[in-house]
């Protein structure tokens, strides 16, 4: 630790044109709260109505909850440093939010993946659908998500923590992530980049290749399938499937290469980390007719409590 110099960093944000930053400020504190409004709308909908008793809508409320937690962990510092000239984040700090990143992040990877096998279990094992994922696997399947998500961020932290930053502190981001720290280092970034993809840039390559091996034999199954099952099946896979792309293509693209950073990463970064999570709540609830229906029943209570 003793080579560690450096007690916080400054970031060039996502901008430096002080108008625009207010521009952001408005942007992304209404990108912000929609997330935040959508998430835990579906989680609520989800743990007070019947849906809790499906595996897929349990995973869902998962997913929303990850997806508040992740959107959490860096947009609201975002949208503070935007009023600010100056964006200064502690050491500790730092590595604070980037375990966070990484915790949820990884998390999010891992839990994508078990709702594409809770797809497949679904549509090519219907009869066996409630005895395969019963509650003591859906449970184990959740610890996976969790464990997964926590054993990546602490091998991304402790490795941040053995480079040496002994010189410049200006981080050219709005992110404290290991690309842009890398190159603050006061070492060749070849080995550490590699690490990088090796730990990041795997876990989402893996979890993409999985997701689609699931997909390709879900949609050889339905060839033997009715018309209508055939519809409804497409309906819940095209959701998964939309949201799996708007997540991952941003992360392979960002991690799958090396350390060196371009200047449209930080675009990339923002659709991932703020775009991605809000979309998803709309996604899933436009697309599927029970959430709509537990949605809507869930705001009719509310209003009807209201009256009284």
């Amino acid at each position: 630790m003793e080579n560690k110099n450096v007690t916080e960093f400054v970031q060039l944000g996502l901008i430096e044109n002080s108008k625009m930053q207010k521009i952001i400020f408005f942007v992304f504190f209404v990108v912000y709260i929609i997330s935040m409004v959508g998430n835990v709308l579906i989680v609520v909908t989800i743990i007070v109505s019947p849906l809790l008793e499906s595996p897929m809508y349990c995973f869902l409320a998962y997913l929303s909850f990850i997806d508040a937690c992740y959107s959490s962990v860096s947009t609201p510092k975002l949208i503070i440093d935007s009023l600010h000239k100056k964006k200064i984040i502690l050491f500790n700090g730092c590595m604070t939010q980037i375990f966070g990143e990484h915790f949820f992040g990884g998390a999010d990877v891992i839990l994508l993946t078990v709702m594409a096998y809770d797809h497949y279990v679904a549509i090519c094992k219907p009869l066996h659908y409630r005895i395969i994922m019963n509650r003591w696997v859906c449970g184990l399947l959740i610890v996976v998500v969790w464990v997964g998500g926590f054993l990546h961020a602490t091998m991304q932290i402790l490795f941040i923590f053995q480079l040496p930053f002994c010189g410049p502190n200006i981080i050219d981001h709005f992110m404290r992530d290991l690309n842009p720290l890398l190159s603050l280092a006061c070492m060749d970034a070849h080995t550490p980049g590699l690490f990088i993809a090796a730990n990041s840039g795997f876990i989402c390559v893996l979890n993409f290749l999985l997701l689609l091996v699931s997909y390709v034999v879900i949609l050889r199954s339905l060839r033997t399938h009715s018309m209508e099952a055939r519809c409804k099946a497409l309906s819940t896979c095209v959701s998964h499937i939309t949201v799996v792309v708007l997540f991952f293509v941003p992360c392979i693209f960002v991690y799958m290469r090396p350390s060196a950073t371009l200047s449209i990463d930080k675009a990339v970064v923002v659709f991932y980390t703020m775009i991605t999570p809000m979309l998803n709540p709309l996604i899933y609830a436009l697309r599927n007719t029970q959430m709509k229906n537990a949605i809507g029943k869930l705001c009719s209570r509310k209003a009807l409590s209201g009256e009284k």
